[in-house]
């Protein structure tokens, strides 16, 4: 029965991995630009479907992550 639910054609499957490479690719990202080595080698070896990268973004990144800078879909405010 579950194996019906994991298949890789899936919507869980499919949703679960949009989520986690959207949250990959942050965190490496975000680690490679502050020359956090030790952490972009662990984010990229573990796969914890998003957890650890959310983790290390708003927490341990040189640069904590604001929740403002997700908001890509906003015009940025010029003053």
């Amino acid at each position: 029965m579950m194996d019906a639910f994991v298949t890789p054609n899936s919507p869980v499957f499919i949703v679960l991995f949009a989520w986690s490479l959207l949250w990959k690719g942050i965190a490496l990202w975000r680690a490679s630009k502050y020359d956090q080595r030790n952490w972009f080698i662990v984010l990229l070896v573990v796969n914890t479907a998003g957890i650890l990268e959310i983790i290390y973004l708003f927490r341990f990144a040189k640069k904590r992550l604001q929740l403002h800078e997700l908001r890509f879909w906003e015009k940025p405010h010029h003053s």
